[in-house]
């Protein structure tokens, strides 16, 4: 019987089995011919099976680790092949708002005179005294060998993506997106969005400010020009299901496109780049058992998913996890408040519009909310659970902390508590013993749209979805909440009882159950409406087990030889946002070839 697991380079085009089983391997399917020379130095957006079977390194995902692995791979005289499952290049970070925090001493920094070295990059990320209102710590459980590579590469990155076409907004480093970069100075730069149409619209960002706009797209549509002109061979829509091992090392990666399931040959690496795990219910319920399927708006979604492929094929073959408690931790983005209501996907950065390639999917661009005073979030069972003015989890960012002595334990002294607690009362549920909190639903009145200037029709909120109602009364309004993840029927009376003990609060101006700040605006005019206003899955800050050379160690600290991982698939740094991902790609694409 054949080891699954352990397989020749000829077995990889010989050996058939069926499909996503791990290390089950079929060949070229009849007829498939070579890349043509032509070919090479353009994107291959094949259309069906990849028609060339081996490459020096296979890198899996496009998105911000995985461009800058393709890239360097190739500089440091590989051939690599990137294949990503989706039907367009960017993964999450094209979605992003394009904040990089590398920092050690760039040229940006020492143009503004910014002081900051590798050692003072690494201390800030590292602090176990850093620590939030709520008193759960950013850096304390940081990987060191990680986080020490990251600062001694983080100039690197820098240079070498302005080397390769990324343009970044001409002003200081600042702290504008900041979230775990460090207290000692500002690092956080922003990439330009320039003349490329951005995701979210399907179309260039206005020209007056295309050269001081923050994008993602500003990142990765120069990345993907550049792995073009270097030679790099991009497949979309073809989706990694399993990795190979031969006599221990990894071979190659099986691949699904159009339904047709073969294997691609890696001579010297793989480098999983895939994006993370917090779409995938079952995996990001290993961190937070709350985290069920009512919580579907995940951002960056549906752009791409972060679906745990690259840790679950990686785990397959004997990879650890690592980093669980930076997951778990009530601290950064891995859960927020939604920002937009009304629509599944609400995150605060990311808003899609009807022009976006991938707005039918979308299907509406949710109604940004303002100010929280002009509206109440309930339950499902229609109940108030905290005060709608709360905030998500904070995050260290530069100045956070003022005064700061970085290892001090006087730090925490200058630390106001405050718990922050929005999210978890929103996920604590019903007492029904079922895990996950439900839907959060935002209950407002036609006052509170004429105060907000929404409009609450499509395409601005989903009704078809099941993400928006409207009644002309309250108790009508609860009894037309009805989808599929409402377990259980809104009580309305219940509903009708918390508008009417809410509004006597704002006639006395003190919220007696909450402690919303001074009450203001009554839901008494109709028609009545409620949005989906439910919590929302972002950052994946644990994952594989990799060292300072981002290869994929196993279960018993051992390398996995021929494996190599960065960005949100990777465990041990805990930070949101662009720089690590860039950085380990940066690493993981050069060491891949290198050594």
């Amino acid at each position: 019987m054949i080891d699954k697991t352990d397989l020749s380079r000829r077995d990889l085009f010989r050996t058939t089995s069926a499909a996503g089983v791990a290390g089950s391997m079929i060949g070229p399917p009849a007829g498939a011919s070579p890349i043509p020379a032509a070919t090479q130095g353009t994107a291959f957006h094949a259309a069906g099976p990849a028609a060339s079977r081996e490459a020096d390194v296979v890198v899996i995902g496009a998105g911000a680790a995985g461009l800058p692995a393709a890239i360097a791979a190739r500089e440091a005289g590989a051939s690599v092949i990137v294949i990503e499952a989706e039907k367009h290049i960017g993964g999450h970070a094209i979605t992003s708002g394009g904040n990089v925090p590398l920092g050690g001493g760039t040229s940006a920094q020492k143009k503004h005179g910014i002081e900051d070295s590798p050692d003072l990059l690494f201390r800030d990320l590292t602090d176990w005294s850093v620590v939030e209102p709520n008193g759960f710590p950013d850096y304390r459980y940081n990987d060191r060998e990680i986080i020490r590579a990251f600062a001694d590469n983080s100039v690197a990155t820098y240079e070498w993506l302005i080397a390769h076409g990324v343009i970044f907004v001409d002003k200081a480093p600042d702290a504008q997106g900041g979230n775990a970069v460090g207290n000692s100075v500002p690092r956080e730069m922003h990439a330009a969005v320039m003349d490329w149409p951005m995701v979210q619209t399907g179309k260039p960002a206005d020209p007056a400010v295309q050269a001081t706009m923050s994008s993602g797209n500003g990142l990765m549509r120069p990345l993907e020009a550049a792995s073009v002109k270097a030679g790099v061979r991009i497949l979309l829509e073809h989706r990694m299901v399993a990795l190979h091992r031969n006599a221990g090392r990894v071979a190659g990666v099986a691949v699904q496109n159009n339904g047709t399931t073969f294997n691609i040959a890696a001579r010297k690496a793989v480098i999983i780049a895939t994006g993370g795990s917090s779409g995938n219910v079952n995996f990001r319920r290993m961190f937070d058992p709350r985290l069920t399927e009512e919580y579907c708006g995940l951002a960056g979604m549906p752009w791409s998913d972060q679906d745990a492929s690259g840790e679950l094929a990686a785990m397959a073959i004997g990879a650890s996890l690592w980093g669980f408690y930076n997951q778990t931790g009530e601290f950064g983005y891995n859960v927020t408040k939604p920002a937009t209501i009304g629509c599944q996907f609400g995150y605060s950065n990311l808003r899609w519009m009807p022009g976006s390639t991938v707005f039918d999917l979308a299907r509406a661009s949710g109604l940004r909310v303002r100010d929280w005073q002009d509206l109440i979030t309930v339950n499902m069972l229609g109940q108030r659970f905290y005060d709608e003015t709360g905030p998500q989890f904070t995050t260290n960012n530069y100045n956070s902390i003022n005064p700061y002595i970085q290892g001090s334990y006087l730090n925490a002294k200058h630390v106001v508590y405050k718990p922050n607690n929005w999210l978890n009362a929103a996920m604590a549920g019903i007492g029904d013993g079922h895990n996950g909190g439900g839907p959060i639903w935002a209950i407002f009145d036609s006052d509170a749209v004429t105060r907000e200037n929404w409009d609450p029709t499509p395409p601005h909120v989903d009704n078809a979805g099941g993400f928006f109602f409207r009644a002309d009364t309250v108790a009508d309004l609860a009894n037309k909440i009805v989808m599929k993840y409402q377990r259980v029927k809104m009580p309305a009376g219940n509903l009708e009882q918390t508008v009417a003990r809410y509004n006597s609060f704002v006639d006395s101006g003190v919220d007696e159950d909450f402690g919303k700040p001074k009450p203001s605006h009554k839901i008494a005019t109709p028609p009545f409406y409620a949005a989906w206003a439910t919590p929302v899955p972002h950052d994946t800050r644990a994952g594989l087990r990799i060292n300072a050379n981002c290869q994929v160690i196993d279960l018993n600290g051992q390398i996995i030889p021929g494996l190599y991982c960065g960005g949100e698939s990777a465990g041990g740094f805990s930070q949101h946002g662009l720089a690590r991902a860039a950085c380990q790609g940066y690493i993981a694409g050069r060491l891949a070839v290198l050594g």
